[in-house]
């Protein structure tokens, strides 16, 4: 049964990073959407490239994750929500594989579309950035952690609509108030006690936290802890999807 899961969660993975994600237009939205975002931050305080204080390196953890987030949680919903509508999902279960596991390989095409339009961001901040003096092992762990709880939330709000529109409605309802709360432009520290609140809440604070310790330097339990709070959400949102699936499709 095992190998039969693990078999299937490939092979739906491979399927649809060819149908659905790899494609070049998916791709250059996954990237240049958080770009532009950073961009309007830029223009609007006048930060400037180079100096000092490098401005713009230092806006690189949360660009990342903000890439991560559109780009893991983005096609997910719309993938998920689409099969279940012409009935493509249903017909997975009849393979000998088991929901959770149908799920999970859906879940892995978002993480590695995910971390394959990161990866370009990474490539742009290393090369005209000027980023320097990453701690590799942390920046991957963080990376991929923030992909899987970003993809297992694209899962849950796919499964917990009938439509195309509506998951994408939904989705931004999520995203936009993260890209705001989650310390990309704003560091949590500054905000008033109330928002602080809610953006502990976010699993986008925790990303940008690992992320800024992986690329700035930092306290490596502090770290530690941001990827454990990540594991949790991922753990999380993948059982919820897991149960709001079960009870749609029996």
């Amino acid at each position: 049964m095992l190998k039969d899961d693990l078999r299937g969660m490939w092979a739906i993975m491979l399927k649809d990073l060819r149908a659905y994600y790899l494609k070049p237009p998916n791709i250059n939205w996954g990237i240049l959407l958080p770009f532009a975002f950073v961009l309007a931050f830029v223009i609007r305080d006048g930060v400037t490239l180079g100096g000092a204080s490098n401005d713009l390196a230092n806006l690189t953890p949360g660009l990342l994750a903000l890439t991560l987030l559109f780009s893991a949680s983005s096609m997910e919903t719309i993938v998920i929500t689409f099969e279940r509508r012409i009935g493509a999902l249903e017909r997975l279960l009849l393979a000998p594989l088991r929901l959770p596991a149908m799920l999970a390989g859906k879940l892995l095409g978002g993480v590695v579309f995910g971390l394959v339009t990161t990866l370009a961001v990474l490539l742009v901040a290393l090369l005209i950035f000027g980023v320097s003096g990453i701690n590799w092992p942390l920046l991957v762990a963080a990376m991929i952690l923030s992909a899987t709880a970003f993809g297992a939330l694209g899962a849950l709000i796919s499964v917990a609509v009938k439509e195309v529109f509506e998951a994408q409605t939904l989705a931004n309802a999520f995203r936009f108030p993260m890209m705001f709360l989650g310390g990309v432009f704003t560091p949590v520290a500054s905000m008033p006690l109330g928002l602080q609140i809610v953006a502990r809440a976010l699993p986008l604070t925790y990303a940008v936290e690992a992320l800024d310790t992986a690329i700035r330097g930092g306290p490596t339990s502090l770290a530690l802890l941001d990827l454990s709070v990540l594991t949790g959400f991922s753990a999380l949102f993948f059982g919820l999807a897991v149960w709001v699936l079960a009870r749609r499709v029996t």
